[in-house]
């Protein structure tokens, strides 16, 4: 108990001293006695195209200036001058955000953190630091080879930590260690008040912290609602000790991989009904946290026919018991209806993951090796004239035969025919739902495994086909709903981190069941207090942020 009191109390001073000053000074600041001002980019700079659009190019700004800020100082200050001025503020670290929140026609200035990207141990907190900024590959591979530790994030290499985490980001280890935020201790936020002062805020999961509601609102409340992250530290509740090795997960010290194709010309409505099928049904029987296949993910990659093939890509932590042989029947399950040539290697780039044929034959690869080539692997990241069409679902049950059904339907359609357009069934589980509903903003704990809708295209002449598409298919599978897979029996509703631009379209989401009950479901309340008390102005906002509690 002393202990939790020493570090709460700690916590808090220097969240008092941060509201001050910021992190500590650069050698600049010691030098002169005033820190440097943030970058500003305008138009006409060479740099200011690359910054006003992210991973999805149908979201562009044209912002009057670009922020390019490296410490909370730069930040506060560039909040204020924002504030002062009446220019509307988006934030942007890693760019990969679905829908308009960081981009869009509203925004006058973009704060990007993209270089807040440190990465180390505060010994002050007893956690490790890391920058809003940080990419998850450059965070991995700083923990790993600094300390031999992890979190349990996104498998994509450029997501930036700044949306990822207050999202309550998960990945492929999060079966067996839970979300990144299971392991969220601090967060750092620059938030303006009632009378329009910018300044930071150290908030600690601390129960005696007085912004413990500020720290709870990051661990699934979604980015650019309450104000700009600066940094994240991390410790495991359950750690003990001063032992920065101790105080974080150990990724495996190697894992199997294993990455199949399994073409169209050799599936029918009936063997591709059984393989989804299958894939959930193991779900719903592999997901206690203490079995070796807690320690198994896998992606189900249902690409559309004009791709070619369905990608199956499957890790599991190959220092469990019986790794091969649960990673052995679990793919010999799976692909139970199908014939022996009709499982190939991926070959040819599949969806969003590229050609690993090598990995037809499960191979045991070091854990960060298999982080790299995984991560890097998709080619969705790397055009840069795609745009994108995005939507979500937490399954609590197998998907019925009518919905596998109606998966192959829209899969197989000829009057759509792009090879980008995909239905992704994702594993979860495991870790994540060991931890209570309300004990962290990301309310879906009882899911088996996840559903992500989506189609990628070049050209603003294809938006219609494509946009169509992916809600035809989504609505289908989730009709029972009203095209939404609404919190109940076989469904839990949507992921704040896969937002979806229809969500708030009466027209399209014809549940009845409002959007922010589908991403927060009974937590929205506490949210919304949360969003009065350190947002109170409603400075940070976008096209599905959190409202204040006299607002719907």
């Amino acid at each position: 108990m002393k202990r939790r009191s020493v570090l709460a109390g700690t916590a808090v001073a220097i969240a008092a001293t941060a509201l001050e000053t910021g992190p500590a000074a650069t050698a600049a600041t010691a030098a002169t006695g005033a820190a440097p001002d943030a970058v500003t980019i305008l138009p006409g700079d060479p740099r200011y195209a690359d910054l006003v659009v992210g991973n999805n190019s149908r979201w562009v700004a044209r912002p009057d200036s670009v922020r390019l800020v490296r410490t909370t100082e730069q930040v506060v200050r560039a909040v204020q001058e924002a504030v002062d001025g009446n220019k509307r503020i988006s934030v942007r670290s890693g760019g990969h955000c679905y829908a308009d929140f960081v981009f869009n026609p509203e925004v006058r200035v973009v704060i990007d953190t993209s270089l807040l990207d440190t990465v180390g141990y505060d010994e002050r907190l007893k956690a490790f630091e890391v920058g809003a900024g940080s990419t998850l590959l450059h965070a991995y591979e700083s923990l790993f080879k600094g300390w031999g530790v992890t979190i349990p994030g996104g498998m994509c290499y450029s997501v930036g930590m700044g949306g990822h985490i207050s999202g309550g980001g998960y990945g492929m280890l999060s079966r067996r260690h839970g979300l990144t935020v299971d392991h969220l201790y601090a967060v750092e936020v620059v938030v303006v008040d009632a009378k329009g002062k910018a300044r930071s805020v150290v908030a600690t999961r601390e129960a005696d912290d007085p912004n413990r509601d500020l720290w709870w609102a990051h661990t699934g409340g979604g980015g650019g609602n309450f104000g700009v992250v600066t940094r994240y530290w991390f410790r495991s509740p359950d750690a003990t000790g001063t032992d920065p090795a101790s105080l974080l997960p150990k990724p495996p010290e190697e894992v199997l991989v294993s990455a199949l194709a399994l073409p169209w010309s050799e599936l029918n409505k009936v063997s591709f009904v059984s393989l989804v099928r299958k894939f959930g049904a193991w779900h719903e029987k592999n997901g206690s946290v203490g079995s070796s296949a807690a320690s198994l993910c896998s992606f189900l990659m249902m690409n559309h026919r004009a791709n070619g093939s369905i990608g199956l890509l499957t890790q599991i932590d190959a220092t469990v018991p019986d790794a091969k042989k649960v990673l052995d029947d679990f793919l010999a399950e799976v692909t139970a209806s199908l014939s022996d040539t009709a499982v190939r290697p991926m070959s040819d780039p599949v969806g969003e993951l590229g050609a690993l044929p090598d990995l037809f034959t499960p191979q045991a690869l070091p854990w960060l090796h298999s982080v790299k080539l995984l991560g890097t692997s998709n080619p969705t990241l790397t055009n840069p004239t795609l745009r994108g069409h995005h939507k979500s679902a937490y399954l609590r049950r197998n998907v019925t035969e009518a919905q596998a059904t109606a998966m192959y339907r829209h899969l197989t359609r000829t009057d759509h025919e792009n090879p980008a357009s995909m239905v992704v069934l994702l594993s979860y589980g495991g870790k994540i739902n060991t931890v209570a509903s309300g004990d962290t903003a990301s309310v879906q704990r009882d899911s088996v495994f996840k559903g992500l809708f989506q189609s990628f295209w070049a050209g603003a002449e294809n938006d219609a086909a494509n946009i169509g598409w992916t809600r035809d298919v989504y609505g289908e599978v989730f009709s029972a709903g009203g095209g939404y897979p609404v919190p109940g029996v076989a469904t839990d509703g949507c992921y704040i981190n896969y937002p979806d631009a229809d969500i708030t379209d009466p027209k399209v989401n014809t549940s009845g069941v409002p959007w922010y009950t589908l991403y927060y479901k009974d937590n929205y309340p506490r949210l919304q207090r949360i969003k009065a008390a350190y947002d109170p102005r409603n400075i940070f906002r976008h096209s599905q942020s959190i409202t204040h509690p006299d607002h719907t």
